[in-house]
């Protein structure tokens, strides 16, 4: 039902025309290691994340909702500062300040995606509550003092390298006693499921030059190794577990 917040069609036309191209090339990314896009990459990620990320609002709308509950954000009686990296939509942003006044986003995303993040967060009535940022998620002023930093569905595309360099710097932006949330398809330790994720890292195979799936345990490392705490999974009506991590305080 088009008019529904859970209306699902740009999850199918994203599917048969931005994804199923390129899955019919694999056999030459297999032969060369090469993908046919690097999606993570301003020069191609830009025209391509704008494209479809509205549409993919009623798939993270359940989790960025429990997520809010989660992180007990209508309670808030002072200003609650959030980092949404790779903002695409605004879905993590718009569900906070959907719960509380008190909350202030900061839309990190490429320069191509972000009038689709205004866009949404316009029609949701919120845009006074947020505050956009260009560029590439490692190039970009993250600013500082945040209490919340979400990732939401970036690890995957940025591969371990990258995204032990960004959890670095969110580290860094975040307030003591800051959270990070990750949500991201997530693997078993031994590697052999669930299926939708291990699928999802084939689609990374063909769409990046270095994204993948990755297990809690190796997440949790990356986390430890830039100075997080307390790292572990909630459930949180998504395909996978988010991830929260705690900045230690003063």
């Amino acid at each position: 039902v088009s008019t529904r917040q859970s209306y699902f069609r740009g999850l199918f036309h994203h599917a048969s025309e931005h994804l199923l191209p390129k899955w019919l090339e694999m056999s030459e990314v297999v032969r060369t290691g090469r993908p046919v896009a690097a999606v993570n990459r301003e020069k191609d990620g830009g025209r391509f994340f704008s494209e479809f990320v509205e549409g993919l609002f009623p798939v993270s709308y359940p989790a960025a909702q429990a997520l809010s509950e989660v992180l007990e954000i209508s309670q808030s009686k002072e200003p609650v500062h959030v980092l949404d990296l790779g903002a695409g939509s605004g879905v993590w942003g718009i569900a906070m300040a959907q719960k509380s006044s008190h909350v202030r986003v900061t839309a990190i995303d490429f320069a191509d995606v972000l009038p689709v993040t205004r866009r949404v967060a316009q029609r949701f009535g919120l845009e006074e509550q947020f505050h956009y940022v260009a560029g590439d998620v490692l190039e970009a002023d993250f600013g500082g003092g945040h209490n919340i930093a979400v990732l939401g569905h970036i690890l995957h595309s940025e591969g371990e390298k990258r995204s032990r360099t960004l959890l670095r710097k969110t580290f860094d932006a975040l307030a003591p006693d800051g959270t990070i949330a990750i949500a991201d398809f997530i693997v078993n330790e031994e590697r052999t499921g669930p299926p939708p994720a291990l699928i999802f890292a084939v689609n990374m195979l063909v769409n990046t030059e270095h994204g993948d799936t990755f297990s809690f345990g190796e997440i949790k490392t990356w986390l430890d190794q830039a100075g997080f705490e307390n790292a572990r999974p909630v459930e949180a009506n998504g395909a996978s577990p988010l991830i929260l991590a705690t900045k230690p305080g003063r």
